[in-house]
């Protein structure tokens, strides 16, 4: 084929899209929306109470006397100073009335705040009902790494129908 016979590509290009005007560009930028920060906390404590508590796992309670649990790595007369009440909680939680995974978002909320404000020690009130929280509390204080020790409440703490938990709050003096 001869050059001549064929029109070269810019002039058969501008022959095409004679007369087309050029669009106008939109200058809208999609910037992600802020979240609301009670949605982010909130988000934030349910995947904590996910992470850290499982109904399936069954940590090595008592079956006789009273409720109590340390780590392997704490010493004995902790969990012997909860039992005398030497340990005075800084912070109660009341689950009274509570759904179990509203009771998990709290008592995963209680650690959490245990660390933040550097209180060793705190009391979760689970009262009698059908027991089912009094159950499932041991076990998911046994699941948590920042839990170093619970054991039954004296009387003045609630008794039966409570916890003492000594939470591990890192490096920081201990208050007593």
């Amino acid at each position: 084929m001869k050059n001549k016979e064929l029109p070269d590509d810019l002039s058969l290009f501008s022959s095409m899209t004679k007369g087309i005007k050029p669009l106008k560009q939109d200058k809208r930028h999609f910037k992600a929306e802020q979240k609301d920060r009670r949605v982010v906390e909130e988000k934030t404590q349910q995947l904590h109470a996910d992470s850290y508590f499982s109904d399936t796992y069954q940590p090595h309670l008592p079956t006789e006397g009273a409720m109590r649990w340390s780590r392997s790595d704490i010493d004995k007369h902790e969990l012997k100073r909860l039992r005398r009440g030497d340990h005075q909680p800084d912070l109660l939680l009341d689950l009274h009335g509570m759904r179990q995974t509203e009771a998990k978002l709290e008592l995963a909320a209680l650690i959490q705040a245990c660390i933040k404000q550097q209180s060793q020690c705190c009391c979760v009130m689970h009262g009698h009902g059908t027991g089912v929280l009094k159950q499932h509390i041991p076990m998911w204080l046994a699941q948590h790494p920042h839990v170093m020790a619970f054991h039954k409440a004296p009387k003045e703490w609630g008794g039966d129908a409570a916890l003492l938990v000594l939470i591990d709050i890192g490096d920081q003096p201990h208050r007593r």
